[in-house]
């Protein structure tokens, strides 16, 4: 990390220095590199890790001012990208959606460095880069700016300790910052500038100018609670996605991203259930805060409700349990007791096709069974059942996978190797971005809830 402020320090940036309608629509594509058929047995495996990796991070993360060390895992992306536009003339960069962070950063000046970012179709020389000196609205944000303090705190001395108390003109930047998401990391400094639309300018936008990242080849547009991410910024009544089904792939298709700004009262939306979202729970670490969480009440396997222990499902105050939903997660994390606890009941109403146990230790998946010879298998229905009454009964696509040609399927929940509630930390359960897919979604920040219903995601034409 030393090396990273070192970098950061060493390089000089220059200094640059109206909402006419109610929503905002944006294409909205999945972001995984398509494998050849024999290889969806190894992108599997990576998300897989990839998914226990974040989850991780999520359930152990510090403060976004944090120095923190980079955990660098194996990994395919698994997420969604969204381009947005920012600058004077706008420049365009595509960044991931995710639901689980707030600071809003891309790749930036002509010297940005990834490090460990050779992924598949990415070349680490040729990132695409926004250019501050190419903004005319572009400028470096000031420690005394308040907006410094959404990263940094409100204590003006520790962001400024170069200023005196009373000076007024006091000229120094934000201090650089470093964030952590658990497959990798990134550094930068912070930066106002223009977020452009079609038909509006989100002026003084604070955005992260990130100089060197590590497992990061593409910038991140945070959609959590924080006062940096975009919601916030935008002050979004509510927004909403529809995430097409991903195949591990990289297709041109694109589904909608729609942002909310005009209140539309207590409005619903058609096709969409409701659920209150959960009060955050006031811990001690206020990464938590920055998470949507939900109130799962059941989980039901095959019409039979599993009996998971209530401390799983309703948040401490000291932050540990629960359940929030993260788009930047892959594959659904549970705790290792909710985890072996729906897995035994999957392997209780499927025992009539054997366990594929060598494909469950090299795919990180599980359990896998061996369906060769079967005709048809009826798979138990998975339902995640919320405060209120409103059922997610998930398509079988959205939880089982088949993998290659072998004629095994894996139910694509992940858990780590935890031993039970004196060791949870976090979260308890993390419902990823594999098992959205195929459902609108929508984030009613004004109304504090959560909608969701079954649709398909691909546009008609």
């Amino acid at each position: 990390m030393a090396l990273l402020y070192i970098i950061l320090l060493s390089l000089t940036l220059i200094s640059h220095t109206a909402l006419t309608s109610s929503t905002i629509t944006l294409p909205l594509s999945p972001l995984l590199t398509k494998p050849q058929s024999s290889a969806r047995f190894q992108s599997l495996r990576l998300a897989a890790s990839a998914s226990l990796t974040r989850a991780h991070h999520l359930k152990h993360r510090q403060n976004a001012s944090s120095v923190a060390t980079a955990q660098v895992y194996p990994k395919s992306y698994g997420g969604y990208s969204i381009d947005l536009n920012f600058g004077t003339p706008p420049q365009t960069s595509p960044f991931v959606l995710d639901t689980g962070s707030s600071l809003v950063w891309f790749p930036c000046t002509t010297r940005y460095i990834c490090s460990h970012c050779l992924f598949p179709n990415i070349d680490p020389t040729k990132i695409h880069t926004f250019i501050p000196k190419n903004s005319s609205t572009a400028k470096l944000l000031g420690c005394r700016n308040p907006k410094c303090g959404y990263l940094f705190g409100s204590d003006l001395q520790s962001r400024c300790p170069q200023c005196q108390p009373n000076s007024q003109n006091c000229s120094v930047t934000c201090p650089p910052y470093i964030i952590e998401y658990g497959l990798g990391s990134t550094a930068g400094f912070l930066l106002l500038d223009n977020l452009n639309f079609p038909s509006k300018i989100v002026p003084q936008f604070l955005v992260g100018c990130s100089i060197l990242s590590i497992r990061q080849p593409s910038g991140i547009a945070g959609f959590g609670r924080g006062q940096e991410s975009l919601p916030s910024q935008m002050a979004l009544k509510r927004f909403s996605y529809c995430l097409l089904s991903h195949i591990f792939d990289d297709s041109t298709e694109s589904s909608d991203l729609v942002l909310h700004i005009s209140s539309t009262g207590d409005t619903k939306t058609n096709g969409l259930s409701y659920t209150p979202f959960h009060p955050n729970p006031s811990a001690s670490n206020p990464a938590f805060l920055e998470y949507y969480y939900l109130s799962l009440r059941k989980v039901i396997v095959g019409g039979k409700k599993v009996k998971i222990p209530f401390g799983f499902l309703d948040p401490g105050s000291d932050g540990h349990g629960g359940t929030i939903v993260d788009s930047g997660s892959t594959f659904t994390f549970m705790e290792r007791p909710v985890y072996d606890l729906v897995a035994q009941e999957f392997v209780k109403q499927l025992g009539n096709f054997s366990r594929a146990e060598d494909v469950e230790a090299q795919s990180g998946l599980g359990p896998c069974f061996n369906t060769s010879g079967a005709k048809t298998v009826n798979f138990p229905e998975f339902t995640f059942q919320f405060k209120g009454g409103a059922k997610m009964t998930l398509p079988v696509e959205n939880y089982f996978s088949l993998i290659d040609d072998s004629e095994v399927v894996c139910l694509t929940v992940v858990s780590d190797g935890g031993a039970g509630p004196a060791k949870m930390s976090g979260p308890a359960i993390i419902l990823g971005n594999y098992q959205q897919q195929n459902f609108h979604i929508e984030y009613d920040l004004e109304n504090e809830r959560f909608g969701f219903g079954p649709q398909s995601c691909k546009k008609k034409t």
